[in-house]
């Protein structure tokens, strides 16, 4: 293992060590309680499977055969998870096959933040993760399953699902996705009638028909964000089936890997010799495993925020401190838009996870002596999946990239560390996503101009006023004031005036996508301005210094002048569109550093 890798895990297993140890004693009492089905009475067990058709009530009457549960964030007005209306058909009938059941235990919401982008639906965005989590336990309280299928792909999905399954990780419980749209118009066309459109020099419809040509059919969004992220992780983490992340829906091969999923559910359940419940498969390892393969990758900051909550939800404890001593070891190994020009489907291609997890592994970076729902060991993952006379199998996948402009070895990256640092100082701790940045964007020192909302910004820029070097100051975008929703219309503005060469930048505590781009952009900001923290005393004019390689974000003024300042007042919280209804959530959430969860009210 690579020294800083293996430290530090270490330093996790040591800081988690009473919380791990609490989460496994709950998995393993659970596990001894004996099979769910087991302990219902005969009405409760008929009541499971009444409306079942009856060859399922005729295996469901046999003690032994294995039922496995279905939670699907199946909807078909968004195109990640439109796919996903197929699967419980598909997965039903393989596990007939077998003398199994499965049963579909629930749905989850799921929310989309291209939908919802600038928009005040957005402020639910990051406590649907949490209702997703409560959704999911709802859905396997029932307590009448062997093995379990989550069945999510994109941005707050898969992490709730991911949450909510650990709360039963004493089953086997693999992740089921959809896979990327086919490739469309090309990210860089996109991004050019997109910076149009923010300057006046486009037409809402040339750019709604960009956006069509860009979000075409159905499957995840093929750039890499946030969603694609998620695909990446599920891989590192061994949730997945290998291989299974980036294979186009509505395939013969995807179809096949759907078919495959309830089959290795049920070889891993209790009693078998592979036994391998999810509280097994997540671990200290596996989530070092998840980090790592976010920075090599350039991944989505907002998992700074989700492997965090996901971690927890396992007993174990992450900070961003561990996620930027990783980073500075950790080789930027692919570039895909928009760190690159290229999209997911490309960087499948060019050799995909199957490269990725091999030169991690190669190098010491990656954890190989982990459970995973294929067996053990991480080297499963360097394989890939593919049909050979219309059977499932696994091979090799490639030594060499097939793509240098994609996909580079460890030994010779884009970049020598990850994309992603903690910035620390006077405005408190942040991240900053460094990978589609230039070199020359990562130091800023500015006056500052300060924002309440979001919408202020966009209209400052409309009116011709942030025509100067400056940093923008976006707070009240955190997670007990707002929510803590997504940021990236803002990125558009911000990026055109940089390409004027304005230099300019971004502090808040809120969010940012998986598609922050090239403007440097500090966020999460930690403490967050409604709980007080400093950026509720900062003023226009005031200067700020972001040092992305000093790993700094300054204010650069005397601190005792600035607490004596008087505190800016939170913004009343917004109703309409839900948002009344979450008033609890803004009140019980953690700090962003923490996750930003509303789910685990000991942690301060």
């Amino acid at each position: 293992m690579h020294p800083v890798t293996a430290a530090v895990t270490a330093r996790i297993v040591e800081r988690s060590r009473e919380a791990r140890a609490d989460y496994l004693a709950r998995m393993e009492a659970a596990r001894h309680a004996g099979p769910g089905r087991a302990k219902l009475s005969c009405a409760n067990w008929a009541h499971a499977f009444a409306a079942s058709p009856e060859g399922d009530k005729q295996r469901m009457r046999n003690p032994s055969a294995p039922n496995v549960a279905i939670v699907s964030a199946y909807n078909d007005m968004l195109s990640a998870h439109q796919p996903l209306e197929r699967f419980p058909e598909i997965i039903k009938a393989a596990a007939e096959t077998v003398g199994a059941t499965a049963q579909f235990a629930g749905g989850v919401p799921a929310m989309c933040d291209g939908v919802t982008q600038g928009r005040p639906g957005m402020e639910l965005s990051l406590f649907s993760r949490d209702v997703i989590a409560m959704s999911t336990a709802v859905a396997l309280t029932h307590d009448a399953f062997d093995a379990a299928l989550m069945l999510g792909i994109c941005d707050k999905i898969v992490p709730g699902l991911t949450i909510g399954a650990l709360a039963f990780g004493h089953l086997p419980v693999i992740f089921v996705p959809g896979g990327p749209m086919t490739t469309g118009a090309s990210n860089a066309d996109k991004a050019r009638v997109r910076g149009l459109y923010a300057e006046g020099k486009a037409t809402r419809d040339e750019l709604l028909d960009m956006e069509m040509r860009s979000y075409h059919g159905p499957g995840t969004c093929t750039f890499y964000g946030t969603a694609n992220s998620n695909q990446m992780m599920m891989e590192m983490m061994g949730l997945h089936l290998p291989g299974a992340a980036f294979v186009t829906p509505n395939t013969p091969l995807r179809d096949a890997l759907t078919a495959h999923a309830p089959l290795r559910a049920i070889e891993i359940a209790d009693g078998t010799n592979a036994y391998a419940p999810m509280s097994a498969v997540v671990d200290e390892k596996s989530i070092v495993n998840a980090i790592v393969g976010l920075l090599a990758t350039g991944g989505s900051t907002n998992h700074t925020l989700h492997i965090v909550a996901m971690a927890r939800a396992a007993g174990v404890i992450v900070d961003w401190t561990d996620f930027d001593e990783l980073s500075r070891v950790t080789p930027l190994m692919a570039r895909v838009y928009p760190n690159g020009s290229e999209d997911v489907n490309a960087f499948h291609a060019a050799g995909g996870m199957a490269y990725v997890v091999r030169e991690l592994l190669d190098a010491g970076l990656a954890h190989e002596d982990v459970v995973t729902v294929a067996g053990e060991g991480l080297r499963r993952y360097q394989q890939e999946p593919f049909l050979q006379d219309g059977k499932l199998v696994w091979r090799e996948g490639p030594t060499t990239s097939l793509n240098l402009d994609i996909l580079r070895p460890a030994s010779d990256p884009f970049q020598p560390e990850g994309g992603m640092r903690l910035l620390a100082g006077g405005l408190g701790r942040a991240v900053i996503k460094t990978s589609a940045v230039k070199d020359e964007h990562l130091i800023i020192e500015a006056p500052a101009i300060v924002f309440d909302d979001q919408d202020d910004l966009l209209e400052a820029h409309k009116n011709g006023e942030l025509n100067r070097d400056f940093v923008a100051v976006v707070r009240f975008q955190g997670p007990q004031a707002n929510g803590m929703p997504e940021l990236h219309s803002l990125t558009p503005v911000l990026g055109v005036l940089l390409d004027k060469g304005f230099k300019v930048a971004l502090v808040t505590d809120g969010r940012m996508s998986g598609a922050s781009g090239k403007v440097p952009a500090a966020i999460h900001v930690s403490p967050e301005a409604g709980l007080g923290g400093p950026l509720a005393y900062v003023r226009t004019g005031d200067r700020v210094r972001l040092d992305a390689h000093a790993g700094v974000l300054e204010i650069l003024v005397d601190p005792a002048e600035l607490t004596a300042r008087p505190r800016a007042p939170k913004p009343a919280a917004g109703f309409g569109y839900g948002r009344e209804l979450f008033g609890a959530m803004r009140r019980a959430a953690g700090p962003a550093e923490a996750g930003a969860c509303t789910l685990f009210g000991d942690v301060a």
